[in-house]
């Protein structure tokens, strides 16, 4: 941080260690507040953490030319900075509470309908059945793993070798910011990830070892692109992350609760998951207007004219 006032770049440690410590932010996470907090000292000539609401709205009127997902993140960073400030009582005041936060549209997550998903399973079949070696039996394990268990990328390349045990039905795991979660694992995950682990030294520290380290997460990347290709399906459309969004919304629709799905995926917070019912509901609406006699893009129901109406005469509506 250097450039800053001293006070700033004192203050911006203490924050970021509160947020380390207490928060458990990850390491990339510290790093993005870190640089929007020295951006805005900067630009406010070292002042940021003296600043009052006047300072602040020209700091916000500063950022008004970045994207809506940029200047959101920077203001949301200042307003927890200057709340952290206030709650150790560095200053009398939290005039971040006033900050104006350009609120960035979410966009919906990309995920898999239940017939693609088939498609990838059954060219994963074809693969075991044609080539049962060591390679296919752990593209077979990863895949059940990510649309069976929802990990993340990150998480499912550095699993421990001996995490998933026969029958447990469940690993404990250290996920986004070091917060240990319990992610159930289903029959056919732990029986591929058996089939596979065989084949796996006993030295290695890794399920997914590669090179005395474990599998990349570029490299699983490209095995699921590779594994859609086979499938019949356009690569763009899928990718590790839409298979855990595609385990979130498809468990959605089986009827889990926003709750359960929180815990499952490891989110923080609730608002991160609610996005997949917005999922849910596109759906929904999709379906009425695709089915529906009334939907967008089909013709209304032809009625029939008054000559070749064949109800009684004289009866009227029911």
């Amino acid at each position: 941080m250097s450039g800053l006032d001293p006070g700033d770049s004192r203050l911006i440690a203490l924050f970021l260690d509160m947020m380390a410590s207490e928060r458990g932010a990850a390491r990339n996470t510290l790093l993005a507040y870190g640089r929007d907090l020295a951006q805005a000292s900067e630009w406010l000539a070292g002042g940021l953490g003296v600043a009052d609401p006047s300072a602040l709205a020209a700091l916000a009127a500063h950022w008004s030319g970045l994207a809506r997902a940029s200047a959101s993140r920077k203001a949301s960073a200042v307003r927890q900075f200057l709340a952290f400030l206030a709650s150790e009582g560095i200053r009398p005041d939290n005039p971040g509470r006033d900050l104006p936060v350009a609120m960035a549209a979410r966009p919906l997550p990309k995920t898999l309908d239940p017939r693609h998903v088939e498609r990838l399973f059954a060219a994963l079949a074809v693969q075991l059945e044609s080539n049962p070696g060591p390679r296919t039996l752990r593209l077979a394990a990863l895949v059940e793993l990510l649309y069976g268990s929802g990990l993340r990328a990150s998480e499912l390349v550095s699993l421990p070798r001996h995490v998933v045990r026969p029958g447990r039905g469940f690993i404990v795991l250290a996920g986004k910011g070091g917060k240990e979660r319990l992610v159930p694992i289903g029959s056919r995950a732990e029986a591929a990830v058996a089939a596979y682990a065989a084949h796996i030294g006993v030295e290695e520290r890794f399920l997914f070892a590669s090179r005395g380290k474990h599998l990349t997460r570029l490299r699983l990347y490209q095995l699921v692109k590779e594994l859609a290709a086979s499938a019949g399906i356009p690569p763009d459309r899928v990718s590790p992350h839409v298979l855990r969004h595609a385990f979130a919304t498809h468990l959605l629709e089986g009827g889990a609760d926003l709750r359960t799905l929180q815990t499952l995926l490891g989110h923080a917070d609730i608002a991160t998951t609610q996005i997949y019912t917005h999922v849910a509901s596109k759906a929904l609406v999709d379906l009425v207007n695709s089915r529906h006699p009334l939907g967008a893009g089909r013709s209304a129901p032809r009625q029939p004219d008054d000559a070749g109406d064949s109800s009684p005469a004289g009866c009227g509506d029911a």
